[in-house]
C-alpha cells in the first residue's frame, strides 16, 4: 500500500465547488472528486491547530482534558504504528507549529520529515535592525507590529524574502512533496504527508492567483483579519476575503500539480490518495473573523474529506454519514495492516468507501474551556460553561507546555497528582488547575470567548444556523449523546459540572 496524504490548514469547504461553492473556481478539487469518494459528513475534533493535530496522530479526542500540547508519552501515534507494521512515514510541512514548546513531539514520530520555513511567525529570518518605518507604510495598521517576539512581527520579516512564486512556503512544501513522489514511487509501504500551513492567515499568495479577485483596494497590505467580531468597511472586508480566495486558488494549483504526478506515473492503480483540513475559518458570516472567540459554527467545525483508494469506491460518488477526523489514524492503520490500540477512539472509514454504512451516530467536538459540542447529521448542539469566568477547569498532562512556552511556576504552584485515566497506559497525570494568568486563557482559551449562550440548531431547517432552536425533546436527545460521548472519552468529573451535565450513568 502506498498513500499520499495532503493535509491543508483551515481550508473552508463551503468554497470548494465539490461541496458547492461558486465563488471560487476550483478545477483541481473538482478533478479530484471525479476521482474520488467524497464525504459529506467529515467534523473536527479538537480545536485549534496543534489539538487537531492530536487527534489525527492519536486517534482520540483531546479537548476535555488539555489545551495546545504536544504529544504525550502515553499517546498512541499512527506513524509510530505504522513503523511497527513495516511501512515508512515521511512529513513534507510548512506548519511552524510542529516545532514550538507546544508541538515538538509530533513530527519526531515520521521516520522522515522535511520542514519548509517562512510561514507566519516562523522565527526564520534574522534581521536586527528591521527598516521599521518603511514596513510600516507597507502594512495596514492592524497586522503591523515592531514587537520582535510578537509572530506577526517575525511575519513581516519573513515577508521580506519571500517574493518570487518558487520562494513561497506551500510552493516549495509541494515541490518537496512530489520530490518524495519520484523519488519513492515505484517503492511500497509507505505513507507520505503534505501538509501545508495555507490558507491559514495571513492570506498571502503569488500575485498572479490574486489577479482573479482584485478589488480595487488601494491601501496598505490588508491580509490578517483579527479574531473576532466585524467591524472593519465593507471594502476593506472584500479586500480580506479576496486575499484568501487567492490562497484557496494557490491551494488547488497545488493539488493540481499532485493530481498531475498521479496521471504522469499511473499511481492511480496503487496509491491512495487523501485530503482534509484540520478546520474551517470564518470570513464575515455570523459577523465574526476567524475562529476561537465564538461558537463553533458549520463554517468551523464542517470541513472537507476526499478519499481516493485504488481497489475500493467509486469514482465520483458521496458518503453521507459522519466521520471525524479522529477516524485518519484508524484509517491508515487498517490500510496497512496494523492493529488500532486499544485507546484509540477513531474508527476506518474503509468500510464507507464500498457502501454508505453509518460510523457513528454522533460526534463530539470543541475548544478546551469553551462549548462542549455534538452533531448527529441534523442537530448541532453547543453547550457553554455555566459560567465560563469561574468554571472549574484542569489539564491533565505530563507534557506542561503551551503554544511557544511552557507553563508558568505560578500555574504550577496548585498542581496535583491525578490517577491514570483509561487512555494513559497506567501514567498518573499532573492536574493543573487553569489561572486566568495562563498564557493561552486570553488567545484560545476560556478567556477568549465572545459568545457564551448554549444553543441547539436544526441544520435541515436552518442550514445557516442563523436562528437557535426551542425544542426540548430534540435538546434532550443531543444532552443524552453528548453524555454518552463525553463518557465514551473518559471525560473527567468537572467537565460535566462546568456545563451543568451528570455523569453519564447518574440519575
Amino acid at each position: 500500500m502506498k498513500v499520499v496524504f495532503l493535509l491543508f490548514d483551515s481550508l473552508n469547504r463551503h468554497m470548494l465547488g465539490p461541496y458547492g461553492g461558486t465563488r471560487i473556481p476550483t478545477p483541481n478539487f473538482d478533478r479530484l472528486a471525479r476521482r474520488c469518494v467524497t464525504f459529506d459528513g467529515h467534523h473536527v475534533g479538537s480545536l485549534p491547530c496543534m489539538p487537531a493535530r492530536r487527534d489525527l496522530q492519536t486517534g482520540r479526542l483531546s479537548f476535555l482534558h488539555r489545551s495546545w500540547g504536544p504529544l504525550e508519552p502515553f499517546d498512541n501515534s499512527f506513524p509510530e504504528l505504522l513503523a511497527r507494521a513495516g511501512a515508512y512515514s515521511h512529513l513534507v510541512t510548512d506548519h511552524y507549529h510542529y516545532f514550538e514548546d507546544g508541538g515538538a513531539t509530533y513530527h519526531n514520530r515520521y521516520d522522515t520529515w522535511d520542514f519548509i520555513r517562512g510561514q507566519e511567525g516562523d522565527p526564520w529570518k534574522a534581521m536586527v535592525q528591521p527598516h521599521w518605518e518603511r514596513l510600516r507604510e507597507m502594512y495596514h495598521e492592524r497586522q503591523f507590529f515592531t514587537d520582535r517576539r510578537h509572530y506577526k512581527a517575525q511575519d513581516i520579516i519573513n515577508r521580506e524574502f519571500i517574493r518570487e512564486e518558487a520562494e513561497f512556503p506551500q510552493v516549495k512544501c509541494f515541490d518537496a512533496g512530489l520530490d518524495f513522489l519520484e523519488l519513492n514511487r515505484d517503492a511500497d509501504g509507505w505513507l507520505l504527508q503534505i501538509e501545508t500551513f495555507d490558507p491559514h492567515e495571513p492570506f498571502m499568495a503569488p500575485a498572479r492567483f490574486k489577479e482573479a479577485f482584485k478589488t480595487g483596494w488601494n491601501g496598505p497590505i490588508r491580509d490578517w483579519p483579527r479574531y473576532g467580531r466585524v467591524d472593519e468597511l465593507p471594502e476593506e472586508c472584500e479586500e480580506l476575503r479576496a486575499n484568501y480566495y487567492a490562497v484557496v486558488s494557490l491551494c488547488d494549483w497545488q493539488l493540481g500539480r499532485v493530481l498531475d504526478a498521479f496521471d504522469a506515473h499511473d499511481l492511480w492503480k496503487d496509491t491512495a490518495l487523501i485530503l482534509t483540513t484540520d478546520h474551517g475559518f470564518l470570513l464575515g458570516e455570523h459577523d465574526f473573523w476567524a475562529k476561537n472567540r465564538m461558537n463553533m459554527y458549520e463554517e468551523v467545525a464542517h470541513i472537507p474529506f476526499f478519499f481516493y483508494h485504488p481497489t475500493r469506491g467509486t469514482p465520483g460518488t458521496r458518503r453521507r454519514g459522519l466521520t471525524q477526523n479522529i477516524d485518519l489514524a484508524a484509517t491508515f492503520l487498517e490500510m496497512f495492516g496494523a492493529e488500532r490500540p486499544a485507546e484509540m477512539q477513531g474508527l476506518s472509514v474503509l468500510p464507507m468507501l464500498d457502501d454508505d454504512v453509518a460510523l457513528r451516530e454522533a460526534a463530539l467536538f470543541g475548544y478546551f474551556g469553551g462549548a462542549i459540542n455534538v452533531v448527529d447529521g441534523r442537530y448541532t448542539y453547543h453547550r457553554f460553561p455555566l459560567d465560563i469566568a469561574t468554571q472549574e477547569i484542569y489539564q491533565y498532562t505530563v507534557m506542561p507546555t503551551h503554544i511557544r512556552s511552557m507553563f508558568t511556576p505560578e500555574e504550577m504552584q496548585a498542581t496535583t497528582l491525578a490517577p491514570p485515566r483509561s487512555f494513559t497506559k497506567g501514567v498518573p497525570l499532573l492536574k493543573v488547575p487553569v489561572i486566568h494568568r495562563s498564557p493561552f486563557y486570553d488567545n484560545y482559551g476560556p478567556g477568549c470567548l465572545l459568545e457564551k449562550e448554549t444553543r441547539l440548531y436544526d441544520l435541515a431547517a436552518d442550514p445557516g444556523q442563523d436562528t437557535p432552536l426551542a425544542d426540548p425533546n430534540a435538546e434532550a436527545r443531543m444532552v443524552s449523546l453528548m453524555r454518552r460521548l463525553m463518557a465514551e472519552t473518559d471525560a473527567p468529573p468537572e467537565a460535566y459540572a462546568r456545563v451543568g451535565l451528570e455523569p453519564a450513568g447518574a440519575s
